[in-house]
């Protein structure tokens, strides 16, 4: 089973809260992070995009980024702005997003249970972003941003869940993009660690490179530690527990650069050749197995033949697999998603509007609206052992950064 303990949190004085939680570091660009930071030099984006800080064209693995990350968190220290507790805690932490509330432990767990595969995972990552955020996590001796985690129910422990969430909060604001986020700090973590003892398993939902790095980062200081005895705290890295029935994943559409030397009716031609093929003014798919395409200035739903998916196999009945498969390699030449610059991912959150807006003016030349993969999926391909093809899911609403911090001392 894997393990859960509370931790001694940095964490904000109630009323700087609402003012230091940002968003996490790689929902934005910089631009993005720039513009949402400025005035604000509370705000966590300072340390978990600290090239904001910095010449805009600074190179993002410099050195000089990762020690500026550093002196941000020790001036929000040192100004009194985040302190340490004194004693370990877990937390209760509930986002409100258009009146949907998801509710989750904040905890930390074992880099052993990750490394084990008590934590499953759904997809790969890159070392590229794996080093980035390895040498992040040591240089500032913090996890700055938890991982998101998500299990299979316990009545027992929504419960216990639910009488800490009728006390009196540490933290209670709405952020500027209309979320509340409300934070409680449990009086008794012993009945939630023994009630969570029986979750077989965790699942990432979002944050496999945080975790993967936290396993890394917690490698490499029992490496350089001669006097390792396995309790040190470097040994756990900082996350949130949500179940999974209160869990909503978006879609994570696709745009294509070009047709691959094709008309726009000479695509249309071969998506028939995959399913129904219909002009639509909705641009959302009903349903699995549905897709929309935003092509020469309007939407056209492609419907795959039920009998033709193999829902047996955790992967094949897949939508952004059957997309993959059917219509990226064969008709737009795309063979690696991972890899191929002519294919870029849009977050649902962002909408059907945006996908129009990067074919019709940012020369685009496809946009695919996709429907969401649901959990249960997820959970069916990380019992499997699989690995979902690349933004397969898009968990709204994101943790906010800044709130608790982990550190490895």
């Amino acid at each position: 089973m894997p393990r859960i303990q509370p931790f001694r949190a940095i964490r904000p004085t109630a009323d700087n809260a609402a003012t230091v939680a940002s968003v996490p570091y790689d929902v934005v660009n910089r631009r993005e992070a720039a513009e949402l930071a400025d005035g604000n030099p509370h705000s966590f984006l300072h340390v978990v995009r600290p090239d904001i800080d910095l010449p805009e064209h600074t190179d993002p693995y410099a050195n000089e980024v990762y020690e500026t990350a550093r002196r941000n968190l020790d001036r929000l220290i040192s100004d009194g702005v985040l302190a340490r507790d004194e004693t370990a805690s877990l937390f209760i932490y509930r986002q409100i997003m258009n009146g949907v509330a998801q509710t989750g432990i904040v905890c930390c767990c074992h880099i052993d249970d990750y490394e084990n595969n008590l934590i499953l995972k759904h997809e790969k990552t890159r070392k590229v972003k794996e080093d980035d955020r390895t040498r992040h996590l040591l240089t500032l001796n913090a996890h700055t941003g938890p991982v998101f985690l998500t299990y299979r129910d316990v009545a027992a422990v929504d419960a216990l869940v639910a009488e800490t969430a009728s006390s009196e909060s540490l933290y209670n604001f709405t952020a500027p993009d209309g979320v509340q986020h409300t934070v409680w700090q449990v009086a008794d973590a012993s009945s939630l660690v023994e009630h969570l003892s029986e979750v077989a398993a965790f699942y990432v939902a979002d944050g496999h490179h945080r975790s993967a790095s936290a396993w890394r980062a917690g490698a490499e200081r029992r490496a350089a530690n001669v006097n390792h005895t396995g309790n040190e705290e470097y040994n756990w890295f900082l996350t949130v527990l949500f179940p999974a029935n209160q869990l909503n994943i978006l879609s994570y559409n696709r745009i294509v650069k070009d047709l691959n030397g094709q008309s726009a009716e000479d695509v249309l031609v071969r998506l028939r050749d995959v399913g129904i093929v219909a002009l639509t003014d909705d641009p959302v798919p009903p349903a699995a197995g549905s897709f929309c395409f935003y092509l020469d200035g309007s939407w056209y739903r492609l419907t795959v033949p039920a009998e033709s998916i193999k829902h047996s196999d955790a992967i094949a009945a897949l939508d952004v697999a059957i997309l993959e498969q059917r219509v990226l390699e064969p008709i737009f030449g795309i063979e690696d998603v991972r890899t191929d610059s002519r294919i870029d991912f849009v977050g649902g959150i962002r909408g059907t509007d945006e996908l129009e807006k990067r074919v019709t003016k940012d020369g685009w030349a496809c946009a695919i609206s996709m429907y969401p993969t649901s959990i249960k999926q997820l959970m069916d391909v990380s019992d499997a052992g699989e690995i979902m093809p690349p933004k397969s899911t898009w968990f709204e609403p994101k943790l906010r950064s800044g709130l608790l911090v982990h550190s490895l001392d």
